[in-house]
């Protein structure tokens, strides 16, 4: 099974990027799992979630392992690691942080993108609606 590369358009994994006041600033740098991680990541459609359990299954991985990939995404939000929750339901962290750290600031900040896209949770950082979980995910 091969994955496909992920798109330089997205990543600039292809060249270098020019920041806006003109410096180069160099490509991130990303592990072949990563990459596949990511390349999962961006098939999940506005509006749905999956769960770290159904990446692992894909990736033939774990849970802890796709925590850390999406934890060093650094091509966020457009390959989408906020769209990716725990199998109980329950939101989960992001960038690094679990709901219940002492800031939660980033937690809040996958909640609203979460929100913006359609997707609630309950008082208990608990999925609203099951019927947005999704797990189609496509090997090439």
């Amino acid at each position: 099974m091969t994955e496909p590369m992920i798109d330089p358009e997205i990543t600039g994994a292809s060249h270098d990027a020019t920041a806006s006041d003109g410096a180069t600033k160099s490509t991130p740098k990303v592990t072949p799992y990563q990459e596949k991680v990511y390349n999962l990541l961006r098939q999940i459609p506005s509006g749905k979630v999956s769960t770290y359990k159904q990446l692992s299954d894909v990736l033939d991985s774990s849970p802890r392992a796709v925590g850390g990939a999406l934890r060093k995404n650094p091509f966020a939000p457009e390959v989408p690691c906020h769209r990716v929750i725990a199998t109980t339901g329950y939101i989960g962290g992001f960038m690094g942080d679990w709901e219940k750290v002492p800031s939660g600031v980033n937690c809040d900040k996958k909640r609203q993108l979460l929100s913006d896209e359609g997707v609630e949770f309950d008082e208990k950082g608990m999925l609203k609606d099951k019927s947005q979980l999704w797990g189609e995910f496509k090997t090439v």
